[in-house]
């Protein structure tokens, strides 16, 4: 594997940890795609450093299991947002 991806992987890893970071946020922080961050912290991250990967893992799963949460927050803001519009448009 080549130096830089190794390189990339931990720094990933880290930005995970120390931000609580999801997959989405690493990615648009590290310019990658998300299947990206997920390939180096899922598969590369477990041969180059095991306890890395699964201090970044149990991040991960539990941003994975709050995802559903964070889903439907965005849906009620986004309503919200457009029930306030039609409100002022109506007052109007």
């Amino acid at each position: 594997m080549k130096d830089y991806i190794e390189e990339r992987a931990v720094a990933i890893a880290n930005y995970i940890i120390d931000h609580n970071a999801t997959v989405r946020q690493a990615a648009k922080q590290f310019g990658i795609s998300k299947s990206t961050v997920h390939k180096d912290v899922a598969d590369r991250l477990e041969y180059i450093n095991p306890a890395l990967a699964a201090r970044a893992r149990i991040v991960l799963n539990i941003n994975k299991s709050e995802r559903h949460i964070r889903g439907g927050m965005a849906t009620r803001e986004k309503y919200q947002h457009r029930v306030a519009i039609c409100s002022r448009e109506e007052n109007s």
